[in-house]
C-alpha cells in the first residue's frame, strides 16, 4: 500500500506581528514491515507550552509522544486485519529503525498485548476515514467512524480495524502528569 505525503502550511508572525506562511511542504508518512500497510505522520510537535506571538519555526519535540505541557499533532493510517511481519523479517532491526523515526513509541507499548499501549497523554481524535474499533483494557471495544472523535484520557488501549477499508485516524496529544502508574 503506498502511502502519499500530507501537505502541512505552518504559519507565523513576523517581527512586526504580522502573519505569514514560514513553510508550505510534504510530511512523508513513517511506515516499517512490523506494522505492515500502517503510515504514521508526525504533522508538528512541541515539548513545551506555546508563547504567542509565534514565529511558527519548529521548536524542540524528540520522543513520539509529549512530556507534560507537550503536544503532538498526528494523523495514522491503519490498515483492516491483523498486523502481521513479514515471517523473515530481522526485528531486531525493523525495532531499531523505528525507535529512530518515532523515538520512544516502542516503550508505550504493552509487549503482552500486541497494539495495546498507554501514553501520558490527552488525546483527542477524530476518525476521518473508515472504520476502527477502540479496545481499552477492561476488554471493552468501541466502533467508532468517519466523523466519530474520541477524547482519551491516558488510557491502556489498542485500535484494531476489524473492516474491510483503511481507517486514518486525526489526533492531537497534550502531554499529562500521571500521579499513579498506568
Amino acid at each position: 500500500m503506498e502511502h502519499a505525503p500530507i501537505r502541512r502550511v505552518v504559519t507565523g508572525c513576523d517581527s512586526t506581528g504580522r502573519g505569514r506562511v514560514v513553510d508550505d511542504r510534504g510530511v512523508e508518512p513513517i511506515t516499517s514491515e512490523l506494522m505492515p500497510g500502517c503510515a504514521a505522520y508526525r504533522l508538528w510537535g512541541r515539548d513545551e507550552r506555546p508563547v504567542l506571538p509565534d514565529d511558527g519555526a519548529p521548536r524542540p519535540a524528540t520522543a513520539w509522544y509529549p512530556p507534560p505541557d507537550g503536544s503532538r499533532f498526528m494523523v495514522n493510517t491503519i490498515p483492516p486485519g491483523e498486523l502481521v511481519p513479514p515471517p523473515d523479517l530481522d526485528t531486531a532491526a525493523a525495532t531499531a529503525q523505528i525507535e529512530r523515526q518515532m523515538p520512544g513509541a516502542m516503550a508505550a507499548m504493552d509487549p503482552d498485548v500486541p497494539g495495546m499501549h498507554t501514553t501520558d497523554s490527552i488525546d483527542y481524535v477524530m476518525v476521518v476515514a473508515g472504520e476502527i474499533t477502540l479496545e481499552l483494557d477492561d476488554g471493552v471495544r468501541t466502533v467508532l467512524r468517519a466523523g466519530d472523535v474520541v477524547v482519551q484520557h491516558g488510557t491502556r488501549h489498542a485500535w484494531r480495524n476489524h473492516g474491510t477499508e483503511p481507517c486514518t485516524i486525526v489526533g492531537v496529544a497534550v502531554g499529562a502528569d500521571r500521579t499513579r502508574p498506568a
